[in-house]
């Protein structure tokens, strides 16, 4: 935890490489107050968070991490003012759309996760196009969790195997902890294994909870906008040097 110019440098291997995770979740936070900080409209936060999320990706797919999940957009911030809301959705729909040829050239391929249809027909539309769009690329999976709530995720999952209990599909004895992972959004994906927070703040706030069960969490004192690869590098170093326990008892 705590200023990721602080982290030391993590042990390298024999090859000189270090140990990367395989999937990053990063959770986005601090472009309200880097405007409000600089006296500017949450609008212009937002896009410098948009252009912030343009350099972790470039810096995550050179970094050679194979997966990618940014938290965009929480279930929890349709409470926001309706101008940010609108202001926020527009940004969405102005990115998927010029941002797609470079993802496409850059070999990303992008999922979007969470309740997409709420941000009406046009959004879901292009959020489909740019997906179907980039379904080529191999070097960055890309997942973009917008209007996205992980205690929803999991009851989405539960109603769905449910229904297939009462539909005779599957016994209730077959249910187990794969059965579940199967219906969420992100089956078929490796689960985190490093998930930062920028902003200071030291919580979930209801991301990837299913899946974060072994993660490793490092919360930066960066506000999102200022995020740069240099605070990538730092934390990516900080996950070298940890000793992961999938929940073997320390000591």
């Amino acid at each position: 935890m705590g200023h990721a110019e602080a982290v030391p440098i993590a042990p390298r291997s024999a090859t000189g490489a270090a140990r990367l995770p395989v999937h990053l979740g990063i959770i986005m936070d601090g472009n309200r107050r880097w405007a409000e900080r600089r006296g500017l409209p949450k609008g212009l936060g937002h896009k410098a968070g948009a252009e912030a999320a343009r350099r972790a990706v470039e810096a995550v797919a050179e970094a050679g991490i194979p997966w990618l999940t940014l938290f965009a957009f929480s279930s929890e911030n349709w409470s926001r003012p309706a101008d940010e809301v609108r202001d926020l959705t527009a940004l969405m729909c102005l990115y998927l759309r010029t941002e797609v040829g470079t993802l496409v050239r850059n070999g990303v391929r992008l999922r979007v996760i969470g309740e997409r249809e709420r941000f009406g027909p046009e959004t879901a539309r292009a959020i489909a196009e740019a997906e179907a769009a980039t379904a080529g690329g191999t070097r960055l999976n890309l997942n973009v969790a917008v209007s996205y709530g992980g205690r929803a995720e999991i009851a989405a999952a539960a109603r769905a195997v449910a229904a297939k209990v009462a539909a005779g599909i599957l016994k209730p004895e077959q249910v187990d902890e794969a059965v579940l992972a199967a219906h969420l959004s992100t089956a078929g994906m490796p689960d985190p294994d490093l998930i930062i927070r920028t902003s200071g703040e030291q919580r979930l706030s209801n991301f990837l909870l299913w899946q974060s069960a072994y993660a490793e969490f490092l919360f930066l004192d960066v506000l999102w906008p200022d995020f740069a690869a240099e605070h990538l590098a730092a934390a990516l170093d900080a996950f070298g040097r940890r000793e992961r326990r999938y929940g073997l008892r320390a000591g």
